[in-house]
Order: C-alpha cells, then sequence, then structure tokens
C-alpha cells in the first residue's frame, strides 16, 4: 500500500488525530483528502477538500459517499467517550457511544466500499474496561470485532486496526497522565497502512494489555 498519489477521507478531521492524519496524509503525497466533519467550516487545515459527514446519520454519509465517489482510503477515526459504566450509568448515553464508535464506523465502511484500504481508530480499551469507561470500552470491543470482520468479508481491501492508550487529544484534556503524542501515533498508522499492516500496536501499554488477554480476566491491568 503506498499513500503518494491516493485518495483519503478522514472522519472527525476538525482536530486532535483526525486533522494529523489529513496533514500527514497529504504529506505523503495523497492528490486528495476529503476531511469529514459535522460542522465543515470547522476545518481549518490548509489543503483538504472539508466535506460534512455526521457518520450517526445514514442519510448524512449518503450524502458524503455520492461527493467523495473517488477514495482509496477510509480512515475512520471519529468517535466518542461519554464516561458511562454500564450498570449505573446513563443508557442514552452509552448507546450514544455505541451509534457512534460501532455503528457509525459501519455506516461508513458500508458506504464508501470498494475501497483500497480503510483503517479503524480503536483503543486499548478494546481489550480492558475502567470504571468510569464501561460503555466506551464496550462500544471499542464492538470496533475491534468489527474491525476483524471488515478483513473477512473484504479479503481485497487492507483493513488495519489501530490500537493506542491515552493520547494528548481534546479526549483526554481532563486526565493528567501520561499521552502519546498524536503526531507520532499518527505517523506509526501510516507507517503501518504501508507497510500493510492488519494491527497497529502505538504504545508500551496497549501491547502489554493484548499480550495479558491470555491470563485470567481479573490479573488483566
Amino acid at each position: 500500500m503506498e499513500l503518494n498519489g491516493t485518495v483519503a477521507l478522514v472522519t472527525g478531521a476538525n482536530r486532535g488525530l483526525g486533522r494529523h492524519f489529513a496533514q500527514q496524509l497529504l504529506e505523503r503525497g495523497a492528490t486528495k483528502v476529503y476531511a469529514a466533519a459535522r460542522n465543515p467550516d470547522t476545518i481549518d487545515l490548509p489543503g483538504v477538500v472539508p466535506i460534512e459527514l455526521d457518520i450517526t446519520d445514514p442519510e448524512s454519509v449518503a450524502r458524503a459517499a455520492a461527493v467523495a465517489t473517488d477514495v482509496d482510503v477510509l480512515i475512520n477515526n471519529a468517535g466518542i467517550s461519554l464516561h458511562q459504566n454500564l450498570v449505573t450509568g446513563d443508557l442514552d448515553a452509552i448507546r450514544r457511544e455505541l451509534e457512534t464508535n460501532f455503528f457509525g464506523t459501519l455506516n461508513v465502511i458500508r458506504a464508501f466500499v470498494p475501497v483500497r484500504a480503510i483503517l479503524n481508530v480503536n483503543s486499548r480499551l478494546s481489550w480492558l474496561s475502567y470504571v468510569g469507561a464501561g460503555g466506551y470500552a464496550a462500544s471499542k470491543a464492538a470496533e475491534w470485532s468489527l474491525t476483524n470482520s471488515v478483513r473477512l468479508e473484504l479479503p481485497d481491501t487492507l483493513v488495519t486496526g489501530l490500537y493506542l492508550s491515552s493520547t494528548d487529544t481534546d479526549m483526554m484534556a481532563g486526565w493528567d497522565i501520561p499521552k502519546n503524542d498524536p503526531a507520532d501515533v499518527v505517523r506509526q498508522a501510516l507507517d503501518g497502512l504501508e507497510a500493510d499492516a492488519v494491527e497497529v500496536i502505538a504504545d508500551a501499554d496497549t501491547a502489554e494489555t493484548k499480550a495479558a488477554l491470555s491470563t485470567e480476566p481479573v490479573a488483566v491491568p
């Protein structure tokens, strides 16, 4: 997979990892990068093509797919975290996490295939739960399964999952903990695409969590 000369679409491209994806795709020679956001007026990156896209709205997804008919590379970056426990949290908020992180990602994939490559931005919490993040973890576990299933259904498409721990974006702004550099995470992800990798593990904490899946669940840190 060579990104030079491709046409890419990045969801949630107005900030954070999405903005870095759009910028670095241009730097790697993508001939066009659709920068998608619910409000395209928030896209401030020179050289991209802003496009309106709400991944939870099938009509919005269909409109975007009708405009961006030349996409080679699909970066599913858009997602939310609403800090909900499963037993005591707000069910509507938990549903929003699943509607966005799982069904929203699936909406976009179904609308834009066939493409040459799909990269889903996933999480260490695909394999780990924290108190206060049960809804998000469940949605990302579902997205992990989605990524693996789509890979089987689309044997002619490179389907890559990106897995990362806390990263210095707006989503993690309230957490005073060590964080990944988002530019470095995106660099690893795009290197992985160009190496035909089906999985990119962005940091040591995420690698340790995945390795711990063979242990008893209560022992997973």
